[in-house]
C-alpha cells in the first residue's frame, strides 16, 4: 500500500516531466527530424530570454512576492536597447543627431532603465502596501503605454524598430565554440542565481523572508531592502531580456515579450517554487523554461497552428498551481 502510494505521489509531483517526455516522444514519432543538434540548438537559443526572465521571477517568488511588470518590461527594455544601437546611415533613425553608440551604451542604458523599474515596482509594493499582483497589473499598463508613446515619436511614427548596428545584431545571433552568446548569458546568469540562492547571506535571507516575512523581521532581517533588491534585480534581468531579444530577432516593437510574465511565473511553479514562498531552486525553473520552450517550437514543428499552444500552454499552468496549491496544504 505504501508503495503504491509513493508510486502516486511521485508520479503527482513530476506529472509535467512525464508529460514533457511524451510530448517529445509524440513529436519525435510525428517528426523524427525533432531529434537533433539544430532542434537542441535553437530551443536553446530561443529559451535564453526566457530563462532570464525566469530567473529573476524565481528569486521574487521565493520572497514570496510576483513581479506582474517582466513581459511589458522586457519589451521597453528591446525597443529602448534598439533606439541606441542603430547604425548612423538608417533612414528611420530614432535619434537621427546621435552618433553610432558602441553595443555596451545600450547594454547599460536598458538595466538602468530595468534597476529603476524594480526599484518602483518595490517600493509599491513594499512600501505603499499594494498587492504585489495589482500593483504588477498597474505597472505594467504604465510601462506598456510608456514603450508606445516612445514609438510615437517622429521619425519613427510607431514603426518597429530595424537597422541595428552589426556588433547589436551580432551579439543575439552570434556564437563562439559553436555555442550561441545568448546561451552563454543565460548560463552566467543561472550560476550567478544559482550562487546567490545557495551560497551568500542574502540568499538566505530571500529564503527566509518568504518563509515567514514576521519571524524574519523579528529576527533582524531588513525586507524592505530584500524586497528592494530582488525587484531590482528582476527588473534588470528582464530588461536585459528584451535587448537579447531585439538583437537576435534584428527588430523591436512594443509587443515583444507580451505575456510572458505568465511563463516565467509558470516555470518557477513547474520547476518546483511555491507561490506560498520560501521554496524553489534555479535548476528546476530552468527545466520548467525547456518544457515551455518544447512546446512552443516542437507545435510548430510538427506543423500544428500556434493558437494550440495558447491551450497546452494554459492547460500546463492549471495543473502546475493545483499541484502547488496541493501540495501547500500538505504542508500546512
Amino acid at each position: 500500500m505504501k508503495k503504491n502510494k509513493g508510486a502516486k505521489e511521485f508520479l503527482l509531483d513530476h506529472i509535467l516531466y512525464v508529460a514533457l517526455i511524451l510530448m517529445i516522444v509524440v513529436i519525435a514519432i510525428i517528426s523524427p527530424s525533432f531529434i537533433s543538434t539544430r532542434v537542441l540548438s535553437d530551443v536553446l537559443i530561443q529559451s535564453a530570454p526566457k530563462t532570464l526572465l525566469a530567473m529573476g521571477m524565481l528569486v521574487v517568488i521565493i520572497s514570496g512576492g510576483m513581479d506582474m511588470t517582466v513581459g511589458r518590461l522586457a519589451g521597453l527594455g528591446a525597443v529602448v536597447a534598439g533606439t541606441f544601437a542603430q547604425t548612423a546611415t538608417y533612414y528611420l533613425k530614432f535619434w537621427p543627431n546621435l552618433p553610432e553608440m558602441p553595443l555596451i551604451v545600450p547594454i547599460l542604458i536598458t538595466i538602468a532603465l530595468g534597476a529603476i523599474s524594480g526599484a518602483v515596482t518595490g517600493f509599491v509594493i513594499s512600501k505603499l502596501k499594494v498587492p504585489a499582483f495589482l500593483a504588477g497589473l498597474g505597472l505594467q499598463l504604465i510601462l506598456y503605454g510608456a514603450n508606445l508613446l516612445y514609438l510615437k515619436k517622429a521619425p519613427n511614427n510607431s514603426q518597429p524598430l530595424a537597422g541595428f548596428k552589426e556588433s547589436f545584431t551580432n551579439f543575439g545571433t552570434g556564437s563562439i565554440g559553436g555555442i550561441s552568446y545568448t546561451v552563454i548569458v543565460a548560463i552566467a546568469v543561472m550560476v550567478g542565481v544559482y550562487i546567490l540562492l545557495n551560497k551568500t547571506t542574502l540568499g538566505k535571507n530571500i529564503y527566509a523572508t518568504g518563509g515567514n516575512r514576521e519571524a524574519a523581521k523579528v529576527a533582524g532581517i531588513n525586507t524592505f531592502k530584500v524586497d528592494m533588491f530582488i525587484y531590482i534585480l528582476s527588473g534588470c534581468l528582464a530588461a536585459f531580456a528584451g535587448l537579447m531579444m531585439a538583437a537576435r530577432t534584428g527588430s523591436a516593437t512594443a509587443a515583444y515579450a507580451e505575456g510572458y510574465e505568465m511563463d516565467a511565473i509558470a516555470s518557477c511553479i513547474i520547476g518546483g517554487a511555491s507561490f506560498a514562498g520560501g521554496i524553489g531552486n534555479v535548476p528546476g525553473t530552468f527545466l520548467g523554461v525547456i518544457i515551455f520552450s518544447v512546446i512552443n517550437y516542437g507545435l510548430t514543428f510538427v506543423g500544428l497552428s500556434s493558437y494550440w499552444q495558447f491551450i497546452v500552454k494554459g492547460l500546463i499552468i492549471v495543473v502546475a498551481v493545483a499541484l502547488d496549491m496541493r501540495k501547500y496544504s500538505q504542508k500546512k
